[in-house]
Protein backbone atom coordinates (compact mmCIF):
# COMPACT_ATOMS: atom_id res chain seq x y z
CA UNK A 1 0.00 0.00 0.00
CA UNK A 2 1.58 3.34 -1.06
CA UNK A 3 -0.88 6.02 -0.28
CA UNK A 4 -2.86 7.38 2.29
CA UNK A 5 -6.19 5.46 2.76
CA UNK A 6 -8.73 8.46 2.33
CA UNK A 7 -10.95 7.90 5.71
CA UNK A 8 -7.68 8.83 7.58
CA UNK A 9 -8.10 12.24 9.12
CA UNK A 10 -4.69 13.22 8.85
CA UNK A 11 -5.83 16.41 10.52
CA UNK A 12 -6.52 14.99 14.33
CA UNK A 13 -3.00 13.24 14.82
CA UNK A 14 -0.46 14.91 17.42
CA UNK A 15 2.61 16.41 16.34
CA UNK A 16 4.92 13.46 14.40
CA UNK A 17 7.50 13.60 17.38
CA UNK A 18 5.15 12.18 19.64
CA UNK A 19 4.50 8.84 18.15
CA UNK A 20 7.88 8.77 16.56
CA UNK A 21 9.60 9.37 19.88
CA UNK A 22 7.42 6.16 21.36
CA UNK A 23 8.47 4.04 18.56
CA UNK A 24 12.17 5.23 18.64
CA UNK A 25 13.06 3.95 21.92
CA UNK A 26 10.95 0.71 21.77
CA UNK A 27 13.46 -0.14 18.95
CA UNK A 28 15.96 0.38 21.33
CA UNK A 29 14.18 -1.48 23.61
CA UNK A 30 13.52 -4.23 21.14
CA UNK A 31 17.48 -4.56 20.28
CA UNK A 32 18.35 -4.88 24.04
CA UNK A 33 15.74 -7.44 24.59
CA UNK A 34 17.26 -9.35 21.95
CA UNK A 35 20.65 -9.39 23.07
CA UNK A 36 19.50 -10.13 26.45
CA UNK A 37 17.85 -12.96 25.43
CA UNK A 38 21.19 -14.49 23.40
CA UNK A 39 23.29 -13.67 26.74
CA UNK A 40 20.65 -15.67 28.80
CA UNK A 41 20.60 -18.42 26.59
CA UNK A 42 24.40 -18.93 27.08
CA UNK A 43 24.16 -18.34 30.64
CA UNK A 44 26.25 -15.26 30.65
CA UNK A 45 23.16 -13.47 33.27
CA UNK A 46 22.99 -14.36 36.47
CA UNK A 47 19.77 -13.03 38.29
CA UNK A 48 16.31 -13.13 36.99
CA UNK A 49 17.22 -12.97 33.53
CA UNK A 50 14.46 -14.41 31.98
CA UNK A 51 12.14 -12.09 33.79
CA UNK A 52 14.43 -9.05 32.47
CA UNK A 53 14.40 -10.79 28.99
CA UNK A 54 10.58 -11.03 29.04
CA UNK A 55 9.85 -7.29 30.39
CA UNK A 56 12.47 -5.67 27.80
CA UNK A 57 10.42 -7.28 24.82
CA UNK A 58 6.78 -7.27 26.04
CA UNK A 59 6.39 -4.45 28.37
CA UNK A 60 9.10 -2.66 26.74
CA UNK A 61 8.67 -2.68 23.09
CA UNK A 62 5.35 -4.15 22.47
CA UNK A 63 4.11 -2.00 25.38
CA UNK A 64 5.73 1.06 24.36
CA UNK A 65 4.89 0.84 20.80
CA UNK A 66 1.37 0.12 21.70
CA UNK A 67 0.95 3.51 23.72
CA UNK A 68 2.96 5.36 20.36
CA UNK A 69 0.39 3.80 17.83
CA UNK A 70 -3.00 4.52 19.86
CA UNK A 71 -1.59 8.33 20.91
CA UNK A 72 -1.43 8.27 16.99
CA UNK A 73 -3.91 6.72 15.97
CA UNK A 74 -6.95 6.97 18.61
CA UNK A 75 -7.66 10.71 17.51
CA UNK A 76 -7.09 9.88 13.59
CA UNK A 77 -9.68 7.45 14.10
CA UNK A 78 -12.05 8.46 16.05
CA UNK A 79 -11.97 12.00 14.82
CA UNK A 80 -11.55 13.13 18.29
CA UNK A 81 -8.22 15.86 19.52
CA UNK A 82 -5.80 14.10 22.02
CA UNK A 83 -6.60 14.70 25.39
CA UNK A 84 -2.72 15.92 26.41
CA UNK A 85 0.43 15.79 24.39
CA UNK A 86 2.11 16.85 27.56
CA UNK A 87 0.97 13.27 29.15
CA UNK A 88 1.96 11.73 25.72
CA UNK A 89 5.57 12.77 26.50
CA UNK A 90 5.64 12.18 30.22
CA UNK A 91 3.96 8.31 30.14
CA UNK A 92 6.83 7.60 27.07
CA UNK A 93 9.73 8.41 29.91
CA UNK A 94 8.00 7.17 32.85
CA UNK A 95 7.64 4.01 31.60
CA UNK A 96 10.55 3.64 29.66
CA UNK A 97 12.75 4.09 32.94
CA UNK A 98 10.62 2.27 34.87
CA UNK A 99 10.50 -0.94 32.52
CA UNK A 100 14.29 -0.66 31.59
CA UNK A 101 15.29 0.04 35.55
CA UNK A 102 13.09 -3.26 36.78
CA UNK A 103 15.13 -5.34 33.77
CA UNK A 104 18.46 -3.85 35.08
CA UNK A 105 17.18 -5.34 38.70
CA UNK A 106 15.95 -8.42 37.14
CA UNK A 107 19.65 -8.96 35.24
CA UNK A 108 21.72 -8.34 38.10
CA UNK A 109 19.94 -9.44 41.29
CA UNK A 110 19.72 -6.19 42.84
CA UNK A 111 15.83 -7.02 43.62
CA UNK A 112 15.51 -4.11 46.47
CA UNK A 113 15.14 -1.21 43.80
CA UNK A 114 12.68 -3.38 41.35
CA UNK A 115 10.01 -2.08 43.17
CA UNK A 116 11.25 1.77 43.02
CA UNK A 117 11.04 0.99 39.06
CA UNK A 118 7.97 -0.70 39.33
CA UNK A 119 6.02 2.81 40.65
CA UNK A 120 7.32 4.71 37.89
CA UNK A 121 6.10 1.95 35.46
CA UNK A 122 2.87 2.14 36.95
CA UNK A 123 2.53 5.59 37.19
CA UNK A 124 3.09 5.65 33.04
CA UNK A 125 1.16 3.11 32.56
CA UNK A 126 -1.63 4.77 33.88
CA UNK A 127 -1.07 8.08 32.34
CA UNK A 128 -0.83 6.51 29.48
CA UNK A 129 -4.62 4.94 30.35
CA UNK A 130 -5.99 8.24 31.61
CA UNK A 131 -4.92 10.36 28.20
CA UNK A 132 -6.02 8.11 25.53
CA UNK A 133 -9.50 7.19 27.71
CA UNK A 134 -10.26 10.74 28.13
CA UNK A 135 -9.53 10.85 23.94
CA UNK A 136 -11.69 7.73 23.48
CA UNK A 137 -14.80 9.39 25.22
CA UNK A 138 -15.00 12.35 23.00
CA UNK A 139 -16.03 9.43 20.36
CA UNK A 140 -19.05 8.12 19.92
CA UNK A 141 -20.30 5.38 18.97
CA UNK A 142 -17.31 3.14 18.79
CA UNK A 143 -16.97 1.04 16.15
CA UNK A 144 -14.79 -2.40 17.11
CA UNK A 145 -11.12 -1.28 16.78
CA UNK A 146 -12.13 1.75 19.51
CA UNK A 147 -14.57 -1.00 21.34
CA UNK A 148 -11.24 -3.70 21.52
CA UNK A 149 -8.78 -0.23 22.56
CA UNK A 150 -11.34 0.57 25.53
CA UNK A 151 -10.96 -2.71 26.83
CA UNK A 152 -7.47 -2.75 26.45
CA UNK A 153 -6.85 0.50 28.33
CA UNK A 154 -9.06 -1.61 31.51
CA UNK A 155 -6.39 -3.98 31.47
CA UNK A 156 -3.90 -1.54 31.11
CA UNK A 157 -5.41 0.00 34.57
CA UNK A 158 -5.40 -3.15 36.32
CA UNK A 159 -2.22 -5.02 35.29
CA UNK A 160 0.78 -2.45 36.21
CA UNK A 161 -0.89 -2.48 40.29
CA UNK A 162 -0.41 -6.40 39.96
CA UNK A 163 2.79 -6.53 38.76
CA UNK A 164 4.40 -3.36 41.24
CA UNK A 165 2.78 -5.51 44.32
CA UNK A 166 4.95 -8.77 43.41
CA UNK A 167 7.81 -6.13 42.57
CA UNK A 168 6.98 -5.08 46.26
CA UNK A 169 6.92 -8.69 47.21
CA UNK A 170 10.75 -9.19 46.36
CA UNK A 171 11.57 -6.62 48.87
CA UNK A 172 9.06 -6.96 51.42
CA UNK A 173 7.42 -10.73 50.82
CA UNK A 174 4.16 -9.84 52.30
CA UNK A 175 1.92 -12.24 49.80
CA UNK A 176 3.90 -15.18 52.14
CA UNK A 177 1.15 -17.06 53.85
CA UNK A 178 -1.60 -14.44 52.53
CA UNK A 179 -4.96 -15.96 51.02
CA UNK A 180 -3.40 -14.67 47.41
CA UNK A 181 0.01 -16.43 46.38
CA UNK A 182 2.76 -15.04 44.56
CA UNK A 183 2.50 -18.01 42.13
CA UNK A 184 -1.12 -17.37 41.60
CA UNK A 185 -0.94 -13.21 41.42
CA UNK A 186 1.86 -14.33 38.72
CA UNK A 187 -0.05 -16.19 36.93
CA UNK A 188 -3.02 -13.90 36.31
CA UNK A 189 -0.57 -11.01 36.39
CA UNK A 190 0.87 -12.57 33.17
CA UNK A 191 -2.53 -13.40 31.84
CA UNK A 192 -3.86 -9.81 31.78
CA UNK A 193 -0.96 -8.66 30.63
CA UNK A 194 -0.44 -10.64 27.27
CA UNK A 195 -3.84 -11.86 26.51
CA UNK A 196 -5.59 -8.61 28.16
CA UNK A 197 -3.68 -6.03 27.32
CA UNK A 198 -1.18 -6.46 24.40
CA UNK A 199 -3.48 -8.96 22.30
CA UNK A 200 -6.64 -6.91 22.87
CA UNK A 201 -4.91 -4.15 21.17
CA UNK A 202 -3.87 -5.94 18.59
CA UNK A 203 -7.08 -7.57 17.61
CA UNK A 204 -8.45 -4.33 17.04
CA UNK A 205 -5.93 -2.76 15.17
CA UNK A 206 -5.84 -5.57 13.36
CA UNK A 207 -10.05 -4.92 12.36
CA UNK A 208 -9.05 -1.77 11.06
CA UNK A 209 -5.55 -2.26 9.73
CA UNK A 210 -6.11 -5.75 7.95
CA UNK A 211 -9.06 -4.08 6.26
CA UNK A 212 -7.56 -0.65 5.36
CA UNK A 213 -4.57 -1.74 3.72
CA UNK A 214 -6.10 -5.25 1.87
CA UNK A 215 -8.80 -2.77 0.44
CA UNK A 216 -10.95 -5.72 1.76
CA UNK A 217 -14.48 -5.52 3.65
CA UNK A 218 -15.51 -8.56 6.54
CA UNK A 219 -18.38 -10.34 5.07
CA UNK A 220 -20.02 -13.67 5.48
CA UNK A 221 -18.62 -15.60 7.71
CA UNK A 222 -16.44 -12.82 8.84
CA UNK A 223 -19.09 -11.47 10.71
CA UNK A 224 -19.99 -14.33 12.26
CA UNK A 225 -16.55 -15.07 13.90
CA UNK A 226 -16.40 -11.35 14.69
CA UNK A 227 -19.43 -11.90 17.00
CA UNK A 228 -17.23 -14.63 18.55
CA UNK A 229 -14.71 -12.65 19.12
CA UNK A 230 -16.16 -9.50 20.39
CA UNK A 231 -18.05 -11.92 22.78
CA UNK A 232 -15.80 -14.29 23.99
CA UNK A 233 -12.43 -13.26 23.86
CA UNK A 234 -12.84 -10.38 26.42
CA UNK A 235 -14.91 -12.45 29.08
CA UNK A 236 -12.17 -15.20 28.40
CA UNK A 237 -9.33 -13.44 29.74
CA UNK A 238 -11.09 -12.29 32.40
CA UNK A 239 -12.12 -15.89 33.35
CA UNK A 240 -8.82 -17.35 32.38
CA UNK A 241 -7.05 -14.71 34.67
CA UNK A 242 -9.54 -15.10 37.73
CA UNK A 243 -9.35 -19.04 37.60
CA UNK A 244 -5.39 -19.00 37.89
CA UNK A 245 -5.98 -16.63 40.33
CA UNK A 246 -8.47 -18.55 42.30
CA UNK A 247 -6.43 -21.76 41.96
CA UNK A 248 -9.54 -23.28 40.07
CA UNK A 249 -8.99 -25.69 37.10
CA UNK A 250 -12.66 -25.73 35.85
CA UNK A 251 -12.95 -21.89 36.12
CA UNK A 252 -9.71 -21.18 33.99
CA UNK A 253 -10.35 -24.05 31.90
CA UNK A 254 -13.58 -22.32 30.33
CA UNK A 255 -11.97 -19.01 29.76
CA UNK A 256 -8.84 -20.74 28.19
CA UNK A 257 -11.09 -22.57 25.77
CA UNK A 258 -12.99 -19.12 25.20
CA UNK A 259 -10.13 -17.62 24.53
CA UNK A 260 -8.04 -20.37 22.33
CA UNK A 261 -11.57 -20.44 19.85
CA UNK A 262 -12.04 -16.80 19.52
CA UNK A 263 -7.98 -16.48 18.58
CA UNK A 264 -8.60 -19.16 15.77
CA UNK A 265 -11.86 -17.79 14.76
CA UNK A 266 -9.91 -14.23 14.39
CA UNK A 267 -6.86 -16.07 12.25
CA UNK A 268 -9.22 -16.89 9.73
CA UNK A 269 -10.54 -13.86 9.22
CA UNK A 270 -7.21 -12.19 9.25
CA UNK A 271 -6.29 -15.22 6.14
CA UNK A 272 -9.46 -14.16 4.75
CA UNK A 273 -8.50 -10.09 4.41
CA UNK A 274 -4.97 -11.43 2.83
CA UNK A 275 -6.05 -14.16 0.29
CA UNK A 276 -8.86 -11.24 -0.94
CA UNK A 277 -6.00 -8.01 -0.79
CA UNK A 278 -7.14 -5.66 -3.70
CA UNK A 279 -3.05 -4.46 -3.16
CA UNK A 280 0.33 -5.43 -3.76
CA UNK A 281 2.10 -7.64 -1.40
CA UNK A 282 4.32 -5.41 0.89
CA UNK A 283 6.60 -6.35 4.39
CA UNK A 284 3.21 -5.44 6.58
CA UNK A 285 1.23 -7.78 4.78
CA UNK A 286 4.16 -10.66 4.72
CA UNK A 287 4.33 -10.05 8.24
CA UNK A 288 0.61 -10.79 8.82
CA UNK A 289 0.53 -14.05 6.73
CA UNK A 290 3.38 -15.03 9.43
CA UNK A 291 1.05 -14.04 11.82
CA UNK A 292 -2.34 -15.70 10.85
CA UNK A 293 -0.25 -18.85 10.06
CA UNK A 294 0.74 -18.35 13.99
CA UNK A 295 -2.42 -17.46 15.35
CA UNK A 296 -3.84 -20.69 14.20
CA UNK A 297 -0.91 -23.00 14.92
CA UNK A 298 -1.50 -21.65 18.86
CA UNK A 299 -5.00 -21.87 18.75
CA UNK A 300 -5.00 -25.65 17.84
CA UNK A 301 -1.96 -26.40 20.12
CA UNK A 302 -3.60 -24.31 23.10
CA UNK A 303 -7.61 -25.46 23.00
CA UNK A 304 -5.81 -29.28 23.45
CA UNK A 305 -3.40 -27.55 26.50
CA UNK A 306 -5.60 -25.93 28.64
CA UNK A 307 -8.37 -27.98 28.58
CA UNK A 308 -5.82 -31.07 29.74
CA UNK A 309 -4.65 -28.18 32.46
CA UNK A 310 -4.80 -24.50 32.68
CA UNK A 311 -3.35 -23.62 35.56
CA UNK A 312 0.34 -25.90 34.59
CA UNK A 313 3.02 -23.54 34.57
CA UNK A 314 4.26 -25.04 31.07
CA UNK A 315 0.76 -24.18 29.32
CA UNK A 316 1.10 -20.25 31.13
CA UNK A 317 0.78 -18.46 27.42
CA UNK A 318 -1.33 -21.55 25.97
CA UNK A 319 -0.07 -24.43 23.59
CA UNK A 320 2.99 -25.10 22.26
CA UNK A 321 6.30 -22.91 22.42
CA UNK A 322 6.35 -19.46 24.42
CA UNK A 323 8.15 -18.08 20.92
CA UNK A 324 4.91 -19.04 19.19
CA UNK A 325 2.90 -16.53 21.21
CA UNK A 326 5.78 -13.42 21.69
CA UNK A 327 7.31 -13.97 17.91
CA UNK A 328 4.85 -15.24 15.80
CA UNK A 329 2.05 -13.47 16.94
CA UNK A 330 2.93 -10.14 19.01
CA UNK A 331 5.85 -9.83 17.26
CA UNK A 332 5.12 -10.17 13.78
CA UNK A 333 2.25 -7.71 14.20
CA UNK A 334 3.89 -5.29 15.58
CA UNK A 335 6.82 -5.04 13.07
CA UNK A 336 4.20 -5.59 9.86
CA UNK A 337 2.77 -2.39 10.91
CA UNK A 338 5.49 -0.11 12.35
CA UNK A 339 6.68 -0.51 8.62
CA UNK A 340 3.86 1.46 7.26
CA UNK A 341 2.86 3.58 10.32
CA UNK A 342 6.29 4.97 10.60
CA UNK A 343 6.96 5.76 7.17
CA UNK A 344 3.18 7.05 7.16
CA UNK A 345 3.42 9.31 10.02
CA UNK A 346 6.90 10.60 8.33
CA UNK A 347 5.22 11.08 4.88
CA UNK A 348 2.31 13.03 6.23
CA UNK A 349 4.73 15.57 7.70
CA UNK A 350 6.92 15.99 5.48
CA UNK A 351 5.55 15.12 2.03
CA UNK A 352 1.94 15.64 1.83
CA UNK A 353 1.64 19.59 1.67
CA UNK A 354 3.47 18.66 -1.94
CA UNK A 355 1.25 16.79 -3.67
CA UNK A 356 -0.21 18.20 -6.54
CA UNK A 357 2.85 20.94 -6.66
CA UNK A 358 5.58 18.59 -6.80
CA UNK A 359 6.42 14.68 -7.31
CA UNK A 360 6.41 13.47 -4.08
CA UNK A 361 7.68 9.29 -3.14
CA UNK A 362 5.54 6.79 -1.84
CA UNK A 363 4.79 5.67 1.27
CA UNK A 364 6.56 2.75 0.78
CA UNK A 365 9.43 4.29 -1.14
CA UNK A 366 10.39 5.54 2.22
CA UNK A 367 12.43 2.18 3.45
CA UNK A 368 14.92 -0.06 1.71
CA UNK A 369 12.58 -3.05 0.64
CA UNK A 370 16.24 -5.20 0.52
CA UNK A 371 16.88 -4.51 4.12
CA UNK A 372 13.04 -4.91 4.76
CA UNK A 373 13.55 -8.42 2.80
CA UNK A 374 16.91 -9.34 4.70
CA UNK A 375 15.20 -8.65 8.73
CA UNK A 376 11.87 -10.77 7.90
CA UNK A 377 14.36 -13.50 6.58
CA UNK A 378 16.55 -13.00 9.37
CA UNK A 379 13.44 -13.11 11.90
CA UNK A 380 11.61 -15.55 10.69
CA UNK A 381 14.35 -17.86 10.49
CA UNK A 382 15.60 -16.95 14.02
CA UNK A 383 11.89 -16.87 15.49
CA UNK A 384 11.51 -20.78 13.70
CA UNK A 385 14.99 -21.53 15.20
CA UNK A 386 13.50 -20.67 18.81
CA UNK A 387 9.70 -22.36 18.31
CA UNK A 388 11.68 -25.92 17.40
CA UNK A 389 14.84 -25.48 20.16
CA UNK A 390 11.47 -25.09 22.60
CA UNK A 391 9.51 -27.54 21.27
CA UNK A 392 11.83 -30.61 20.73
CA UNK A 393 14.45 -29.51 23.84
CA UNK A 394 17.50 -28.51 21.34
CA UNK A 395 20.93 -27.93 22.66
CA UNK A 396 21.82 -24.74 23.84
CA UNK A 397 23.66 -24.03 21.15
CA UNK A 398 20.19 -23.79 18.66
CA UNK A 399 18.47 -21.46 20.72
CA UNK A 400 21.51 -18.98 20.95
CA UNK A 401 22.04 -19.36 17.58
CA UNK A 402 18.09 -18.97 16.39
CA UNK A 403 18.64 -16.10 18.98
CA UNK A 404 21.90 -14.31 17.29
CA UNK A 405 20.01 -14.38 13.86
CA UNK A 406 16.70 -12.75 15.37
CA UNK A 407 18.56 -10.67 17.12
CA UNK A 408 20.26 -9.50 13.77
CA UNK A 409 16.79 -9.07 12.22
CA UNK A 410 15.98 -6.75 14.64
CA UNK A 411 18.86 -4.59 14.36
CA UNK A 412 17.97 -4.57 10.46
CA UNK A 413 14.65 -2.97 10.72
CA UNK A 414 15.35 -1.20 13.60
CA UNK A 415 17.83 0.73 11.22
CA UNK A 416 15.60 0.76 8.77
CA UNK A 417 13.43 2.42 10.70
CA UNK A 418 15.48 5.01 12.17
CA UNK A 419 16.96 5.66 8.23
CA UNK A 420 13.35 6.41 7.42
CA UNK A 421 13.19 9.10 10.24
CA UNK A 422 16.86 10.40 9.24
CA UNK A 423 16.56 10.95 5.61
CA UNK A 424 12.87 11.80 5.18
CA UNK A 425 11.74 13.51 8.65
CA UNK A 426 11.65 16.99 8.79
CA UNK A 427 13.10 16.82 12.30
CA UNK A 428 16.67 15.29 12.99
CA UNK A 429 16.75 12.16 15.43
CA UNK A 430 17.36 14.30 18.54
CA UNK A 431 14.55 16.70 17.21
CA UNK A 432 12.08 13.94 17.21
CA UNK A 433 13.49 12.63 20.58
CA UNK A 434 14.03 15.83 22.53
CA UNK A 435 12.31 18.65 20.82
CA UNK A 436 10.08 20.37 22.53
CA UNK A 437 6.00 20.12 22.27
CA UNK A 438 5.29 23.34 21.53
CA UNK A 439 8.41 23.33 18.82
CA UNK A 440 6.84 20.61 17.32
CA UNK A 441 3.39 22.80 17.28
CA UNK A 442 4.78 25.45 15.61
CA UNK A 443 7.14 23.31 12.82
CA UNK A 444 3.51 21.70 11.77
CA UNK A 445 1.21 24.40 11.82
CA UNK A 446 3.93 26.75 9.65
CA UNK A 447 4.05 23.81 7.49
CA UNK A 448 0.52 23.91 6.86
CA UNK A 449 -0.15 27.12 5.96
CA UNK A 450 3.18 27.29 3.41
CA UNK A 451 0.83 25.26 1.14
CA UNK A 452 -2.90 26.14 0.42
CA UNK A 453 -4.98 23.21 0.46
CA UNK A 454 -2.50 21.16 2.01
CA UNK A 455 -4.85 19.68 4.83
CA UNK A 456 -7.39 18.46 1.76
CA UNK A 457 -3.97 16.79 -0.13
CA UNK A 458 -2.97 14.87 3.21
CA UNK A 459 -6.58 13.24 3.25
Amino acid sequence: MSAIPGEVDTDRQPPMTVPLRHFLVGLALLVAGGAMGVLEAVGALSGLSVLAHVHLLLAGWVCITIMGAMTQFVPVWSNAALHSRRLATAQLWLVTVGVGGMAATFATGALGWVHAFGGLALLGFWTFAYNVGRTLLAARPWDVTERHFALALGFFVVVPPMGFALAMNYAVPFLVGSPVSPLRLTAAHATLAVFGAVLTTVLGALYQLATMFTQTELHGVDLHLRRIEEFGYPVGVVVLAAGRLLGSAPVARVGGLLVAVAILGFSAILARRLVETQVAWTPMLSRYGVVAAAMAAWGLLTVRAWFVDPLTRTALFGGGPLHLLVFGVVGFVVLGTLYHVVPFIVWVHRYSDLLGYEQVPMIDDLYDDRVAAADFTCILAGATGLVLADAFALPTVVTAAAGVLATAGFVLFAGNMVLVVREHSPHSLRGVLVTRLADDGAVTERASEEVPGAEDAAR
